[in-house]
């Protein structure tokens, strides 16, 4: 197999990569960081300036590399695989706060496998060996080739954040949720994976990270299974004691049933007195869960930034986390600006689906994120 050269500026790192590898795959695998989330080129933040050589720009969203930017010599480092040798110009910041771990290729077992919530599934995968990685990152997981309908489909790619604390070094926890029709979900998690299966897998990846050096009150927002990584940082601060200041966890579903480990959190708030966790119900009504005989008490009403409202006048001098679908990590994020957080001190992590590419629900690209 052929393989190339890439050289990344302002640093002049020379990090070799085949002619079917990504530029960050190649990068991040010799430990070289460069900034990233999505990794299927749907959200901008791996886009940087190609100064010299060729590259195969691969499925970058016209949305998130508009043709204006790829005639400029831009391009998406998750998606764009070299044909001679290349030079990148990148931010290389890496946050104090973040350790860099190489992504390695792992084969795990799948030890758990049950369902949590509407539409929701636990997979719990115990490693080949033992993996470090920072609390709020997420594993990419091969799906394996499949037939449908008569058609032949090839393996694809799709990643999932870990909902385990970093002190778990060969068990990882993952929250799933069923997309209909999706190829990792409805055609495989939810179709055929059963617990004891193999599953091939690599990591970590993301920067959305827990900030342990501070001590913020750290409002962390989730909605649906965005709540993953954000069981990762509370344990994380919590067991381990990584974090000096206050947590509270804004968990959003439509009704009770959408929601999950609503009694693991509880215990966790019980047991500790900095942190509150504050699960809230956009479609159930007090009344509807008295009825029940569950106490309405136990659970907030409207939409999860509604709550938010309610509960704080000011936020200034917190620090917020959002996770989840685009829309609601975008009303989160409206809110907590609206309560006198700044931009810089607010991080998201916008969990996309294969339908995204076409710029439904998209920020604008222009935007580094």
């Amino acid at each position: 197999m052929t393989k190339y050269t890439i050289t990344v500026e302002p640093v002049g790192r020379e990090v070799e990569c085949d002619e079917d590898q990504t530029i960050l795959e190649a990068c991040l695998r010799a430990g070289v960081w460069l900034p990233h989330s999505c990794t299927h080129g749907t959200c901008a933040t791996c886009k940087v300036d190609k100064l010299d050589g060729e590259v195969d720009l691969g499925e970058a969203s016209t949305f998130a590399l508009m043709d204006f930017e790829r005639d400029e010599g831009k391009l998406l480092t998750c998606c764009a695989k070299p044909r001679e040798d290349v030079t990148i110009e990148a931010d290389l910041d890496v946050d104090e706060d973040m350790d860099v771990h190489p992504v390695q290729d792992f084969t795990g077992r799948v030890v758990v496998l049950e369902d949590i919530a509407e539409q929701t599934k636990r997979l719990v995968v115990e490693l080949d060996r033992e993996i470090g990685f920072n609390a709020g990152q997420y594993m990419k997981f091969t799906v394996p080739a499949s037939t449908v309908g008569g058609e032949s489909l090839g393996e694809v790619d799709r990643t999932w954040s870990i909902g385990s604390p970093p002190g778990e070094t060969t068990r990882l926890e993952f929250h799933i949720r069923n997309v209909k029709g999706g190829r990792g979900t409805d055609g495989w998690v939810f179709a055929g994976l059963a617990e004891g299966d193999e599953v091939m897998l690599s990591g970590p990846y993301g920067r959305f990270v827990l900030k342990t050096s501070d001590d913020k009150h750290a409002i962390l927002v989730g909605g649906g299974t965005g709540v993953a990584p954000l069981k990762s940082m509370v344990r994380h601060a919590l067991e381990a004691g990584e974090y000096e200041g206050e947590i509270t966890l804004y968990a959003g579903g439509r009704t009770r049933a959408w929601l999950y480990d609503v009694a693991a959190f509880r215990a966790l708030d019980d047991e500790y007195d900095e942190f509150t966790y504050r699960p809230c119900l956009s479609d159930e009504t007090a009344e509807e869960v008295a009825a029940s005989g569950d106490d309405p008490d136990a659970y907030a009403y409207g939409m999860v930034t509604e709550v938010i409202e309610a509960d704080h006048e000011r936020l200034s001098g917190c620090r917020g986390y959002l996770c989840g679908p685009p829309a609601m990590v975008d009303a989160a994020l409206k809110t907590l600006m609206s309560r006198r957080l700044f931009p810089r001190d607010i991080f998201r992590e916008d969990f996309f689906d294969e339908s995204d590419k076409n710029g439904s629900g998209l920020k604008s690209p222009l935007i580094k994120r």
